[in-house]
């Protein structure tokens, strides 16, 4: 990856003492995970899971992720593809299989197979899930972890109530009788521990998924309203009053917007009163969604997580009955949006997120997306954990990078990141933005002070869009605000979709040439380079190209103009 060369210099962060509290608090849990898991699998414990027991799933969630064929086809075959890693198995179980990785643990033990097997349907398939359910039920009966963590129960407890009939139809008397005294055991359990799952989007699952088991299962009428409660809780923590997540993160709002829609489908079902501030936040939430939603119908690409499914995003938007449009600004997330004709521009204006919700952040301040139509030209390179130090830096997003180093940098020390997550450290301090809107187009222009402390320079970025989206003109400026010595190199990246050819055109510049046939030209002060890149926005990676502008910056202001300029109609 051409981004990969760029970042050598800000491979991690140095361990800050701010912290310690937090590391010393999380090594204190892992401490004691033997003693809570002694508890809560005594005699007395499970005892207090008991109760009035039921038979059948009185309520069922729609299934609004999507789901493939193809990933049923594998685990027929002996594949588990889980996490980004596989494990193929032609005997025994795969319970008894090592684990090559902890998301691929959990995702089996979330039973994740379950979904595409319901959704390919067919006996091969019931027979299958219902084989790894019995061999689950089996082997862990009683907590253990990671197998009854907070965020895998939920998780586990979500599938089987979307799905559950699938495997329950026709099963087994002794089989069935099994599977509902674990639910009810997990659902107690989660009634507990719910707001002990991890803060962020899993806790918010848990919340979910407590009221969830509250409308499916039978045996306690007060689990509805306790979830509803809790759901309550973790939608104020979380979402914004204009709707985004507090991690800035597209995809996590379209997670987040799924469950609040689920649960308030489930307590309508229920003809339970679905709380004001639910209703209130999905209203703020979808306007949201659609601020992200390019010309493609899936997700930009800012902190973390891939771009969506097109069809998922269109259902779970039909459920909006306000049907409300996006601002131009967000104030409270941090993005400008610009649009005009068949043009569409999201950019970066905020700090990172702070505490847990660093763990995912990128270093993009900044950054901007570029749609024309349906094509997305300029781009962010997306988010994997293979490449995570890489695809989280600077250079990995469309906006500025000084001297090879990104203005953020993920924690460098192991011991700290298994007790806390690859945490997100640095940043700028200050962000600023203004908008103009004018009869000859919308105008952003953004400063932060990342680079400041290290190399004494502001980045100031401007963004025109005109008002017939024909034109997108850019100004970089970088401006020294403390005397240092020598001179940086700054680079200035646009990274382009892989379905964008780009090629020198005559008379100087760039010819960007879309699959449908459109043209586009790239002309800037410097003279531009194309780079190899890294388009991430799936579980599949792909190659692309990123096109490169560079200078020096010394004790005066270095100032770099661009524009992208349409040449043809599609």
């Amino acid at each position: 990856m051409g981004a990969e060369r760029h970042v050598r210099k800000a491979s991690g962060a140095a361990l800050p003492l701010a912290l310690v509290p937090e590391l010393a608090a999380a090594e204190v849990d892992r401490l004691v995970t033997p003693w809570r898991t002694a508890w809560r699998r005594n005699w007395f414990y499970r005892r207090l899971l008991k109760g009035k027991l039921c038979d059948r799933l009185r309520y069922q969630p729609a299934d609004l992720l999507p789901r493939q064929l193809e990933h049923a086809e594998m685990l027929l075959r002996g594949r588990f593809s889980f996490g980004g890693d596989s494990v193929d198995i032609q005997s025994g179980s795969i319970f008894d299989a090592p684990a090559p990785s902890a998301s691929w643990a959990r995702g089996l033990h979330a039973f994740d197979f379950l979904p595409p097997l319901a959704q390919a349907g067919g006996e091969p398939a019931r027979i299958l899930a219902t084989n790894l359910i019995g061999q689950w039920l089996k082997r862990y009966p009683r907590y253990r972890e990671p197998q009854w963590q907070t965020e895998v129960t939920a998780q586990r407890l979500i599938n089987l109530f979307v799905h559950g009939r699938f495997v329950i139809a026709n099963s087994d008397l002794v089989w069935r009788s099994r599977l509902f005294v674990s639910l009810q055991e997990q659902a107690r359990l989660l009634a507990r521990v719910a707001h002990k799952a991890p803060e962020g989007l899993a806790r918010l699952e848990a919340a979910a998924a407590l009221t969830l088991s509250g409308a499916c299962l039978d045996d306690s009428p007060k689990r509805l309203g306790q979830g509803l409660q809790r759901f309550e809780a973790e939608i104020a923590a979380q979402i914004l009053p204009d709707g985004g997540h507090v991690d800035r993160c597209p995809e996590t709002l379209m997670h987040a917007f799924r469950h609040l829609v689920t649960v308030i489908e489930a307590a309508q079902a229920m003809s339970h009163p679905v709380p004001s501030s639910l209703l209130s936040a999905r209203d703020r939430m979808a306007p949201m969604l659609r601020f992200f939603r390019n010309g493609q119908g899936t997700l930009s690409l800012f902190n973390g997580g891939h771009e969506g499914d097109r069809a998922t995003l269109s259902s779970l938007l039909q459920r909006d009955e306000a049907g409300g449009m996006p601002f131009g600004f967000a104030p409270h997330s941090k993005f400008q949006r610009m649009t005009a004709a068949k043009s569409f521009v999201v950019m970066d204006v905020g700090p990172f997120p702070t505490g847990v919700y660093a763990n995912s952040a990128h270093a993009g301040c900044l950054a901007f997306e570029f749609s024309s139509g349906p094509q997305r030209l300029v781009v962010n390179c997306g988010s994997s954990p293979k490449w995570d130090g890489v695809l989280r830096s600077t250079a990995a997003h469309s906006t500025v990078t000084v001297a090879d180093t990104s203005m953020g940098q993920v924690l460098r020390s192991d011991f700290a990141r298994r007790l806390i997550g690859p945490r997100m450290l640095g940043g700028p301090d200050e962000v600023n933005s203004e908008r103009l809107e004018a009869t000859q187009g919308t105008s952003v222009s953004a400063s932060h002070d990342g680079y400041l402390r290290r190399f004494g320079l502001v980045h100031a970025r401007q963004l025109s869009l005109s008002a017939d989206g024909t034109r997108l003109i850019g100004k970089d400026r970088l401006v020294p605000k403390m005397v240092r010595r020598g001179q940086c190199q700054v680079a200035i990246r646009f990274h382009l979709h892989p379905d964008i050819r780009v090629s020198p055109a005559q008379g100087g510049g760039l010819l960007l040439k879309l699959p449908g046939g459109e043209g586009w030209r790239f002309r800037s002060a410097g003279e531009p380079a194309i780079e190899e890149s890294l388009y991430v926005a799936s579980q599949t990676p792909r190659r692309c190209e990123q096109i490169v502008i560079t200078g020096e910056v010394g004790r005066e202001t270095l100032e770099l103009a661009w524009m992208f300029e349409r040449m043809s109609a599609a």
